[in-house]
């Protein structure tokens, strides 16, 4: 069998599965039969779509009418998108007065994967902004969100994605693990993080951790914009604003700071 023939064969199973799923969706629950005749395809083929999808607990059978129905292995998953819709939306107020008070482009990301992911963006009112950072993944070594959320992880989990080639997107791109773990540690003390030109000539950044109610972080809220405003000099003052805004959006997620520091 060709591997464009074997590709082909997977992504029209993934088709059909993922009909299976709309389907039961529609409907509390369903035949094999019923599906095979939706999806005009054998009983067996939909029995085999069926079998891997419970294996995954995306779809589970009535042990009394034998009929399929959607799992609760889509309750695990969902639950992720809303926790970040939830995330989004308690955060959107205060990320619209950061923006204010800054002048600058206020973006909320999170960790996923390997990389960060912006999930919501707010300018300044003054402010035209040509790129829209929102579902974009970017490195976490040369952003200021990046840096955030890799030094607020366990230093297996840190080690282990910095064991690598750090690629050099800009002449000022940090690609030593040392000097980077160096400027991690100064994050944990300063309580945030900053970039200078290290993702694109011309931007800088500084960025804060955003606690979940259990105490771990769960995203960074950053500030950036081209250089001749976000100057080195500005970098305290918008790294003090920034923790600021992030610790109102902690506050809101159920995070309660202990008196003797961060939980």
């Amino acid at each position: 069998m060709s591997t464009g023939f074997a590709l082909r064969n997977k992504v029209q199973s993934l088709d059909r599965a993922l009909e299976i799923l709309r389907l039961l969706g529609s409907e509390p629950e369903m035949r094999v039969t019923d599906l095979a005749r939706r999806l005009e395809v054998h009983k067996s083929t939909v029995f085999r779509l069926l079998s891997t999808l419970q294996e995954h607990g995306l779809v589970e059978q009535n042990p009394t009418t034998e009929k399929y129905r959607l799992g609760y292995g889509l309750v695990r998953l969902a639950g992720a998108v809303v926790a970040e819709l939830d995330l989004a939306r308690a955060s959107r107020s205060v990320l619209q007065e950061l923006a204010t008070r800054t002048g600058e482009t206020v973006n909320l990301a999170i960790l996923q994967g390997e990389q960060v992911v912006n999930i919501d963006q707010i300018a300044a009112p003054n402010l035209v902004v040509n790129v829209n950072w929102v579902g974009k993944q970017t490195p976490l070594h040369a952003t200021s969100n990046g840096k955030v959320l890799l030094a607020y992880l366990s230093e297996d989990e840190r080690r282990r994605l910095l064991d690598r080639s750090l690629p050099r997107l800009t002449p000022r791109t940090i690609t030593d693990p040392r000097i980077l773990e160096k400027q991690l540690h100064r994050v944990l003390t300063d309580g945030y993080a900053f970039t200078l030109e290290e993702l694109e000539l011309g931007l800088n950044a500084v960025a804060a951790p955003v606690y979940a109610a259990d105490g771990r972080v769960q995203a960074a809220v950053s500030v950036a914009g081209p250089s001749y405003r976000v100057t080195p000099q500005r970098l305290s003052d918008l790294g003090e604003m920034t923790k600021d805004a992030a610790a109102a959006i902690s506050r809101r997620m159920g995070y309660i700071r202990n008196e003797g520091g961060e939980t």
